[in-house]
């Protein structure tokens, strides 16, 4: 069956051959121009119509974390919320700063969110046709395209001629830089068993080996969601739009629809974020009797479903982490990024090394043997032994080590004990005291 999806993937049904009046055989337009258009309209689509309903599912769930109802005056149980929400802002007058860089103040926000959307056609999001394009380095096109979108923040910041946003800006370009090389860490402990950057290779291969890797790298998968939360600006890493101190950060100056596109580039690269954590660490659409369906159209259906349902359940703890963390100070939040996510990251990579190279075949010089060639020549654990094998060192065995590592790395560290601080400026100041008494003491025994 896996053969089988991956050929239907860049295959057009029959109704668009109809259509296009190509045979199968020299179907050029309607398998690689005519399809994969009528794929990107509907991802698009979805997409957008699920951002706009993000921010009313984010206005419900912070309600009901404080006992409130959230919108509910427009449309049933304020379903309509969105559409007024959109009409407003597009009738907004789009005010351009005296002088503002008004080409680049056009731009920035463009910039964000084309880098968002156009990662959106090599997600896996379901079987076969569900996938726009399986391209065989996907991961590393969406790290490298989404990175781009920080761009859009910096122009803005800089652009707008504000103080403020300017501000806003240097902090999202220093905390990216930051969180992007944890994330780039986390995520080298699952390619270590997937043996492949294509998205839809790595669900592939977690249902060649039968278990998903976030039993495998529990703390690569920890480091991603941490990252990934600094990598979208998210509370409680909220920094660069720090309201109580940078009134909005980087698009202070902004309004109307171009406002509407930063928060649009925003759920955006939650949906992507966790549609990468999902397909890496939680299998991507496949799911325990998902084989059991014969029905084609049932089967991507089903695994579209599925797909989703593990996005919605991160794109959830997002919310609540950020109705429930306070905000960090800048420097707990640099002191995180570099003093635990990438140490935590790089001790992954190498015990995961360790447990892997001990798991090869004896035949390739390893020591316990737990590891066969399976599809396409890629090595995978053994039944059952072997995933046992990596479960087990996963969290029985790394995750104490690391933690040893980390405390060890920062035992000097105070920041985030706010107790051992308030000590500290006491004992500083009591020094202080004292050193100002010393000569007076000494003026009044000289007298």
């Amino acid at each position: 069956m896996l053969g089988t999806l991956t050929t239907l993937m860049l295959v057009a049904p029959e109704w668009v051959l109809r259509w296009t009046k190509e045979p199968r055989g020299n179907a050029f337009w309607a398998e690689f121009v005519v399809w994969p258009l009528i794929q990107i309209l509907i991802v698009l689509f979805i997409v957008l119509t699920l951002v706009a309903y993000l921010v009313y599912l984010e206005r419900k769930v912070s309600a009901f974390m404080q006992a409130r109802l959230g919108p509910m005056r427009v449309g049933p149980w304020g379903l309509l919320q969105p559409a007024a929400d959109g009409l407003k802002l597009l009738l907004k007058e789009d005010i351009i700063p005296l002088k503002a860089d008004k080409t680049v103040f056009q731009i920035a926000p463009i910039i964000s969110v084309v880098a968002a959307l156009v990662v959106l056609a090599v997600i896996p999001w379901g079987a076969a046709w569900a996938t726009i394009a399986n391209v065989n380095i996907g991961l590393l096109f969406i790290l490298a395209v989404s990175s781009v979108g920080v761009l859009g923040l910096v122009l803005a910041g800089w652009a707008s001629n504000s103080k403020y946003s300017l501000l806003g800006a240097l902090r999202s370009s220093a905390q990216m830089i930051s969180y992007e090389i944890g994330m780039g860490l986390s995520i080298i402990g699952a390619l270590m068993f997937a043996r492949t950057l294509s998205m839809s290779g790595i669900i592939e291969a977690q249902q060649a080996d039968g278990v998903w890797y976030v039993f495998f790298q529990p703390i690569g998968f920890i480091i991603y969601l941490v990252c990934a939360l600094g990598e979208t600006n998210r509370a409680p890493f909220d920094l660069p739009e720090a309201e109580s101190e940078l009134v909005a950060g980087y698009h202070t100056e902004y309004s109307g629809f171009r406002w509407a596109l930063f928060f649009m580039a925003e759920y955006t690269s939650m949906l992507v974020t966790s549609a990468i954590a999902v397909t890496l660490f939680l299998g991507g659409w496949s799911f325990p009797g998902l084989g059991l369906i014969k029905n084609q159209t049932l089967f991507v259906v089903v695994s579209i479903v599925i797909f989703a349902a593990k996005v919605m359940v991160l794109i959830y703890l997002y919310m609540w982490f950020r109705w429930t963390w306070p905000r960090y100070r800048y420097d707990q939040l640099m002191d995180l990024g570099w003093k635990w996510m990438i140490p935590a990251g790089l001790a992954n990579i190498v015990l995961t090394g360790i447990w892997y190279v001990l798991a090869l075949p004896k035949s390739r010089g390893g020591v316990f043997g737990l590891m066969q060639l399976g599809l396409r020549d890629r090595l995978a654990p053994t039944r059952w032994s072997g995933i046992i094998y990596f479960v087990v060192t996963g969290f029985v065995i790394t995750i104490p080590i690391i933690w040893l590592v980390l405390a060890a790395i920062n035992r000097r560290t105070r920041d985030f004990n706010l107790h051992a601080q308030r000590q500290l400026q006491i004992k500083l100041r009591a020094k202080r005291l004292q050193k100002h008494a010393e000569p007076q003491a000494a003026g009044e025994g000289a007298s």
